[in-house]
């Protein structure tokens, strides 16, 4: 079967159908099962035959076989790559044109792995020449995809348009981009510049895609379209801020490595990993205006509270796509710091934190209540931050306490997350006066959250000795401890007027039960 079509010939007709056939029944006998070799070998003869781009198009345009349609785009970016440097200007940008067309021509397609797959092969090969485009010929791309973005051909290519820019992110993200045979310094540089010339302007069309929807889905009773560009629209978003920012300027990471918790015994290192994930986000001063003077947090506290008001009693709502990254993005934004603030002793940061926590506390206050709807299968008023995140700790301890299971449940993880935050909390400035870090009643917070904390672990020590799989329980239960104590010796130390006491009495206790048991036995 021949595959090699140049450009610069007109095809066969009878010979791209042949192929588009040849293509479709390897594909079918490949899902089928039936020698899948030979199909394999098939459609490796597609990719790499040269030039072949007629072939691969035509296919796109004419098959009525998704996965055919599939491969047809995985061999123009496998020839594309392979060929570069054969390919004049001209027709690098037209297989780039032709693939950006092909994604929003077929904008209502439901076979959405092939829509994916034509556009990173237009943001691979836009990567690919990135260093040696035009300025103009970027822009050009640029604003193509903009005038999806902002919506001027509808819901469904507004949607395909942040797909791409999404493709493309990832594609100039060195954690998440595709090989193409290029030396490192090639992905250092194709990602410096567009974090300098053009990230900000995407997260900004990301901003106004999410803006131009909001108005239908709150005011909307039915599922429509727009949640799903809303939701690509601060998925892009959230993807933007996870991107390692390398010019800013921050002193956080010096101050972090400069802490030390213990000047004597235990050791306890800030810079290990934490239980929950988190990452900061240090985007540098050019950011300023659009995540900090912008309205920006206000506008997506205020969208999620609608959403949240309008959905919550629905049972879908917690896990619901544009929940989730709603509230990553907002979490994301919790993690700002570093030049993207003004230098105004802490002023404007704080109260972009203050904002912040405004917004958050009302999706977890009263914790009792939020606990209850959590188990009920539903999602999420002011109190002092130590005496709710005591409160919330002491609901989700009691939570573990009842469900004892060895399964890692909702609590789990929010007792780690929890455990995080106490840590960074309690962590000493003065190693001399720990617990002049908090308030007396933060202090008697701490104890009655140790007592509970104490408890928890006592009670689930002493379930497992009943248990047939005790052993397993206390291996896999020291090394779950290990990495909680020094967590729980912060909180411990916060309030050792009580804590030692209680644990002078608990360890009095069980000391006697231990004799008496000898004395027993004996």
């Amino acid at each position: 079967m021949h595959h090699g079509y140049h450009d610069n010939n007109e095809p066969d007709l009878a010979k791209l159908q042949a192929t588009m056939q040849a293509i479709e029944l390897a594909c079918s006998s490949i899902q089928m099962h039936v020698n899948p070799a030979a199909a394999e070998a098939t459609i490796l003869s597609l990719c790499q035959s040269p030039q072949p781009y007629k072939a691969c198009q035509f296919i796109l345009d004419n098959s009525q076989v998704p996965n055919a349609r599939f491969q047809a785009a995985a061999a123009i970016r496998d020839a594309a790559i392979r060929e570069w440097g054969f390919l004049s200007a001209h027709d690098k940008i037209k297989l780039i044109s032709y693939c950006l067309n092909y994604v929003m021509q077929h904008a209502h397609s439901q076979e959405g792995y092939v829509q994916a797959k034509v556009s990173s092969v237009a943001t691979q090969l836009m990567k690919r020449g990135w260093l040696e485009f035009q300025a103009t010929e970027k822009d050009a791309f640029f604003q193509e995809v903009r005038q999806a973005v902002i919506g001027s051909r509808g819901l469904h290519v507004q949607f395909i348009g942040i797909t791409i820019l999404e493709s493309l992110v990832s594609e100039f993200a060195p954690s998440t981009s595709t090989a193409i045979g290029l030396p490192r310094e090639f992905h250092e540089q194709c990602r410096t510049s567009l974090e300098l010339n053009y990230l900000k302007t995407i997260y900004c069309w990301a901003q106004e895609a999410a803006l131009s929807v909001t108005n239908n889905i709150v005011q909307s009773n039915s599922e429509i379209l727009e949640v799903k560009v809303c939701t690509a629209a601060l998925r892009l978003m959230l993807q933007i801020l996870n991107w390692e920012f390398q010019y800013s300027t921050s002193a956080v990471e010096s101050t972090k490595k400069s802490i030390n918790v213990f000047s004597t015994g235990v050791r306890f290192d800030v810079n290990s990993a934490k239980r929950s994930e988190y990452a900061l986000v240090q985007p540098g001063p050019s950011w300023r205006d659009v995540l900090i003077h912008s309205g920006h947090v206000g506008w997506l506290l205020s969208l999620y509270g609608a959403l949240r008001l309008k959905f919550s009693n629905h049972g879908y709502w917690l896990d619901c796509p544009i929940a989730v990254s709603a509230r990553k993005l907002i979490v994301q934004l919790c993690s700002l710091t570093g030049a993207v603030f003004p230098s105004d002793s802490g002023q404007t940061q704080n109260q972009h934190i203050l904002q912040l926590l405004s917004g958050i506390l009302q999706w977890i206050d009263p914790p009792d209540v939020v606990s209850n709807a959590i188990k009920c299968g539903r999602s999420e008023r002011p109190f002092g931050t130590i005496t709710l995140l005591s409160t919330l700790m002491a609901e989700v301890l009691k939570d573990l306490m009842d469900t004892s299971t060895d399964e890692e449940t909702w609590s789990w993880v929010a007792r780690d997350i929890l455990l995080d935050t106490w840590t960074t909390l309690l962590v000493p400035t003065d190693l001399t006066h720990p617990s002049m870090l908090l308030p007396p009643e933060g202090i008697n917070a701490a104890a009655n959250i140790f007592a509970l904390i104490v408890e928890s672990e006592l009670k689930a020590a002493s379930a497992s000795v009943s248990s047939d799989e005790a052993e397993d329980y206390l291996q896999a239960s020291i090394s779950a401890m290990d990495e909680r104590l020094c967590s729980y010796a912060l909180i411990a130390r916060a309030a050792v007027d009580v804590t030692v006491p209680l644990l002078t009495r608990l360890f009095t206790e069980r000391f006697l039960r231990l004799h008496q048991v000898f004395c027993l036995s004996s």
